[in-house]
């Protein structure tokens, strides 16, 4: 294992480590907060990440997408990368993330589709009304999901920065023993309750929460819409669909949303 560079952020403690050809991101702890693998940098590594990617299944072509969170960039990068229709604006609350996203990470510049605002996610996304398609809930605390993220609120603002049929995508820790507490205020801002998926290594639950849209999609769509996003982006959303049928209510013809 190569410690590359151990420091002090402006919150917390940031720490770059590199083993078996993996560059890591950690912040404030040992949880790994992104990866890229060196030989393949552009691919998304983390099997969190690729399970977040899954809002492709209910909003296939965002024209904006708002992240709150950045880490080492690797969402962003991709789909800034590869979707060249869409256009990300992340919120980062630690411009040291941001310094190391772009040196270690080769986090890209900004241009006319990718914007970094520095502040608090829970203060930047009520400012932004109907500003996008999808919107990417990241901001972890000590292994947790940050306690402003998961606020009735921020949830009510997370609703509104939707345009309709937009959806949010959160990412939480499976263990997390406030989940049943988070899904209710989401479900309470968004008027259902949310769209589950356990990422493939069973730690990250993720969270979707369409703001309108049809009540039920047909498994046959979901496919369709997964094998899309297998040919254009390479990403295996075909995988997804097991888990979102065991964990949400539906029928062997559609899942419920």
């Amino acid at each position: 294992m190569n410690r590359m560079r151990n420091w002090m952020g402006t919150h917390k403690a940031i720490e770059i480590v590199e083993e078996d050809g993996v560059r890591v991101l950690q912040i404030g702890g040992d949880a790994i907060q992104s990866a890229m693998r060196l030989d393949a940098p552009d691919a998304i590594e983390l099997d969190y990440v690729r399970a977040m990617m899954g809002f492709l299944l209910f909003c296939p072509k965002p024209r904006e997408i708002l992240m709150v969170g950045l880490g080492g960039g690797s969402m962003a990068r991709f789909i800034h990368e590869r979707m060249p229709e869409t256009r990300v604006t992340v919120a980062e609350i630690n411009p040291g993330v941001v310094t190391v996203a772009r040196k270690y990470f080769r986090f890209p510049d900004g241009d006319e589709r990718l914007e970094i605002v520095t502040g608090d996610g829970a203060e930047i996304v009520p400012e932004r009304a109907a500003s996008c398609d999808v919107l990417v809930v990241d901001g972890f605390v000590n292994g947790r999901v940050a306690d402003s993220l998961c606020t009735r609120s921020f949830y009510d603002a997370a609703f509104a920065a939707l345009r309709p049929q937009g959806v949010m995508v959160a990412n939480f820790m499976a263990d997390d023993g406030k989940l049943e507490r988070h899904c209710r205020r989401i479900e309470k801002s968004f008027g259902r309750p949310p769209t589950l998926l356990l990422a493939e290594e069973r730690d990250n639950l993720i969270a979707f929460a369409p703001r309108g849209g049809p009540p039920r999609l047909s498994w046959a769509e979901l496919r369709a819409r997964a094998r899309s996003a297998s040919a254009l982006l390479g990403l295996r959303l075909e995988e997804c669909l097991v888990s979102l049928k065991e964990r949400n209510s539906g029928t062997d013809r559609y899942l419920e949303v």
